[in-house]
């Protein structure tokens, strides 16, 4: 398992590179930039942006932006060329790339073309509220999921489990933004109850709290938008769990252990459960990044929570290539990284799993 550890590890590297490659070349073919922008704000609004072209800092080493009509629109050839060099667009594309990599193995991501903060700076700041929304509702929707795709697949058939095919059917169906703003209505202020907070992870008197008002202060402002989250994600998992646990159930090493007069739970949970959970673990790692960045992004928007899904969302209506690259690298290493972590976990829920000999297969 060790040499298997250590190979994933390398791989990450070739893997990592491949992607942003991938994504820097789409970059270079798509329309519009950021000195595309600047000009354009330069010609709408002229002092503002003047200022920024002929001060700003260099920041910016991962994009390319097309000149073809920038003489004809008036700006100065000279001004053209400071704003290039300004974000970085004065070298060749193969240059920008090589240094993008280079800088990015030390997290060296650059700075923001319009926030005038770096990457780095950006990512950590909005990292607690995408931590927070991802890590309490995938925990909740696996105590829920589980549970529910167990009793479900035990009972199939049963008045159980129509009604709670039901309520998956509603979950599945509806998308978690919907229940967002269903919640809102009912309980934040909306048309009936005004129970919880709608804007922010925190009070703006936190810091003036002890240390248990500050833990009841910050689940009160997580309890709308994790729950939303949970039940617009929890129908996949319980139906992924259940039909695992059907396959399994059918298979001949069942029939044998109840034959041999095992209870019924000593079947499941001894033998059933650890076969079953193999599917489930493998879809730990899309769930956690699913729910610690893209999936959260429009409740975020709802409830006004500032994370990193509105992060490279905001970043690429901007075009602010050096936090779309950044967050891209991030989110990249963390998916890596957690399938790495899933495939560790299939050797201690079922020790009969061996990578290494699968490989040399």
């Amino acid at each position: 398992m060790g040499v298997y550890i250590l190979r994933r590890l390398a791989l990450i590297i070739p893997t990592l590179i491949g992607i942003m490659l991938l994504n820097f070349v789409i970059v270079q073919a798509a329309p519009g930039g950021p000195v595309e922008q600047l000009i354009a704000e330069m010609e709408g609004h002229g002092g503002g942006a003047l200022a920024r072209a002929s001060g700003g800092s260099s920041g910016g080493e991962v994009a390319s932006s097309s000149s073809d009509s920038r003489g004809s629109r008036g700006i100065p050839e000279e001004l053209l060329k400071e704003i290039e060099v300004m974000y970085g667009f004065d070298k060749p594309a193969h240059e920008r790339f090589f240094k993008m990599l280079g800088d990015y193995a030390t997290f060296n991501f650059g700075e923001s073309f319009f926030r005038e903060r770096t990457v780095l700076e950006l990512i950590l700041d909005k990292m607690p509220v995408s931590i927070s929304l991802g890590l309490w509702s995938t925990l909740i929707i696996y105590l829920i999921s589980i549970p529910l795709g167990i009793r479900k697949a035990v009972t199939d058939g049963s008045r159980f489990d129509v009604w709670s095919s039901s309520a998956i059917v509603v979950g599945y169906a509806i998308p978690g933004f919907l229940f967002a703003i269903l919640l809102i209505v009912l309980f934040a202020g909306g048309s009936y109850f005004d129970w919880f907070p709608l804007r922010g992870l925190t009070s703006t008197n936190f810091d003036e709290l002890n240390w248990y008002q500050k833990i009841g202060d910050y689940f009160w402002h997580l309890a709308l938008p994790v729950t939303a989250n949970v039940i617009g994600g929890f129908a996949t998992l319980t139906l992924l769990t259940k039909n695992s646990f059907l396959d399994e159930i059918s298979k001949q090493y069942v029939v044998t252990a109840r034959a041999k007069g095992l209870e019924e739970k000593q079947v499941l949970y001894g033998h059933v459960f650890r076969n079953a959970m193999l599917i489930v673990i493998a879809s730990l790692p899309g769930v956690l990044v699913s729910l610690f960045f893209t999936g959260s992004l429009l409740i975020e928007v709802i409830f006004s929570l500032d994370g990193l899904g509105l992060l490279g969302f905001e970043a690429a209506l901007n075009r602010d290539y050096p936090v779309i690259f950044g967050t891209l690298y991030i989110f990249t290493l963390m998916g890596l990284v957690l399938k790495l972590i899933s495939d560790i976990t299939y050797v201690l829920v079922d020790p009969r799993i061996d990578f290494e000999s699968r490989e040399g297969a």
